[in-house]
């Protein structure tokens, strides 16, 4: 990708040619490469696209004068120990999902996704406009990290299982793969909850290692290739309504680059960010109905496990409350998304609903 064709196809493209202008005296002092880490397997739909995306993104906005290198999960580092890796400085820079890292901070849910949470469009409005990114630099920083926002999946499925889930008790003992909130739902269900990365999955779920899994939505679990071992899926979860994705620079190699480089990186983020939420919502429904048409019973949870999975949501949501950054960032998440839903909620849901029921969609 060169820096033409970058800011021709980047819906911000005004601004990152704005940026490249001012940097060009900046840039002239030399050249170096940055090396990313990620927690996505080479190849795996979308989550490794927008990665991609922002390493070549930023090398062409700023005509190589800063050159990202991709090592994807293994290698460099294990998917799992990308954060402590930028934190260390031993990369400069990761794409993931930072619900993988709770281990360090719980408040890390909120940059990423808790159950019943936000979607995509309340992310962007608490995370730009609403408090959400100095909230986001407080916590970073205690790692020497400085996050963005860099891609989203959108809504995710509730995933495939060996069997219908025909109520709460259907969880117990339950082999299934959740990470992050999500999880810990699944635990107080009575669930035997696992962790992996993207790229362990299918093997997982092949060897019966695990019962079920969820992973994004139909086109990138239909990449995946999960319709080979089972044919019952679920469409809707409560787990992440918009997860977000993460581009984290190690904080003393962000503040070593030059203000337009800065820029360069936070607008190619942007890009991305849009970019890849696009990418998911326009393959999903085509990948769906090639699920369907090879075999896969699409189903609904019942409104008894919805009601489990919101009483047991909100027990998670509410543990770390001693923790005062956490409950900081809880504050201003939840009355954000209030505000957030309660304009949507008299606009775009009304509008959709009738729109749909008009048009015949």
């Amino acid at each position: 990708m060169d820096r033409r064709s970058f800011l021709k196809n980047s819906a911000l493209g005004g601004s990152a040619a704005a940026a490249g202008t001012l940097a060009a005296p900046a840039y002239a002092q030399g050249k170096r490469t940055l090396t990313m880490v990620t927690t996505w397997g080479r190849g795996l739909a979308g989550v490794h696209d927008a990665a991609q995306y922002c390493a070549d993104g930023i090398t062409a906005v700023t005509d190589g004068q800063l050159t990202v290198e991709l090592k994807a999960a293994g290698e460099l580092v294990g998917a799992f120990e990308v954060f402590d890796a930028v934190s260390s400085g031993q990369a400069d820079m990761y794409h993931a999902v930072d619900y993988y890292f709770l281990g360090q901070h719980p408040a890390l849910s909120f940059f990423s996704q808790i159950p019943f949470g936000m979607t995509f469009q309340e992310y962007a409005n608490w995370f730009y406009h609403d408090g959400g990114r100095d909230l986001a630099d407080e916590l970073y920083s205690i790692f020497g990290l400085k996050c963005f926002p860099a891609g989203n999946t959108g809504p995710q499925a509730g995933g495939w299982f060996a069997r219908e889930i025909t109520g709460p008790e259907d969880f117990q003992g339950l082999k299934f793969r959740m990470p992050g909130q999500g999880g810990k739902v699944l635990g107080k269900l009575g669930a035997s909850v696992q962790n992996l990365p993207g790229s362990e999955v299918y093997q997982a779920l092949a060897s019966g290692a695990i019962e079920g899994t969820e992973w994004i939505g139909p086109w990138a679990d239909e990449k995946a290739g999960f319709q080979e071992i089972t044919k019952i899926y679920y469409t809707a979860g409560f787990h992440e309504p918009g997860p977000n994705l993460n581009l984290t620079l190690n904080l003393d190699v962000w503040e070593d680059l030059t203000p337009a480089q800065q820029v360069a990186v936070e607008q190619v983020s942007s890009a991305c960010n849009v970019w890849n939420m696009s990418q998911f919502m326009a393959n999903n429904s085509a990948a769906l109905q090639r699920l369907r048409a090879g075999g896969v019973t699409v189903l609904e949870f019942p409104v008894s496990v919805w009601d489990a999975f919101g009483v047991a949501a909100k027990e998670v949501a509410e543990e770390p409350m001693d923790d005062d950054l956490y409950k900081t960032c809880y504050d201003s998440y939840m009355a954000s998304m209030k505000s957030s839903a309660g304009w949507n909620s008299r606009s775009q849901a009304i509008f959709t609903q009738q729109r749909d029921r008009i048009m015949g969609l």
